[in-house]
């Protein structure tokens, strides 16, 4: 109870920066795997012909053995990504595993989500490995759920790396995992401590 009374009562709720953002990193990448899947049964059930929508915006069924948005395609077969994913996953996992805000655990779950969906497109969609892609714009390649938060996850992390270490503790923990009380604790890149 006197760990409590010291620590501070936010600190003691959200205990350790370490488990509160592997958390959020989990379960934004379960969002994203579910929500990349769902779509992509749609597209292959009910996705027969191309359909506009708003604008530059349209859907049309297309295999990719490339990487995202079709790059690096034209192989007969996606499954030599498959290795190049999976040491992929293990280096952002790393990366994940040391983050300490939030939203940069949003933006690795979004990118691991992402990378899980594609590669299970890989390997059981049954169509050489290749990844379904649906969504349409026009003078950009086609792309899917995955590949759209992979993109926005890159860029959360490319924006939290520029915009540089923030001063003191301003999201209630110190570097050191303490409730801060105003008090300047030092820098906090929110990568690791």
């Amino acid at each position: 109870m006197r760990g409590l009374q010291e620590r501070g009562i936010v600190a003691a709720l959200i205990g350790g920066g370490r488990h509160r953002t592997l958390v959020v990193t989990a379960a934004v990448a379960a969002v994203v795997v579910v929500l990349d899947q769902v779509t992509t049964s749609w597209a292959v059930a009910d996705l027969h012909r191309r359909v506009h929508l708003l604008g530059p915006l349209g859907l049309g069924l297309e295999y990719n053995s490339g990487t995202a948005f079709s790059l690096l395609s034209g192989s007969r077969s996606g499954y030599w990504l498959i290795p190049i994913v999976v040491a992929a996953l293990v280096v952002v996992g790393a990366l994940a595993w040391r983050v300490r805000r939030t939203l940069s655990a949003v933006a690795f779950g979004l990118v691991v989500g992402g990378a899980l969906g594609n590669l299970a497109d890989r390997l059981f969609r049954g169509h050489r490995g290749d990844v379904v892609d649906f969504v349409t714009l026009s003078h950009w390649p086609t792309f899917n759920v995955a590949d759209a938060c992979i993109s926005a996850g890159v860029l959360i992390v490319i924006a939290t790396f520029v915009r540089g270490p923030r001063r003191g503790a301003r999201d209630g923990v110190s570097r050191h995992g303490r409730a801060s009380r105003g008090e300047d604790t030092g820098t906090d890149s929110g990568w690791a401590r």
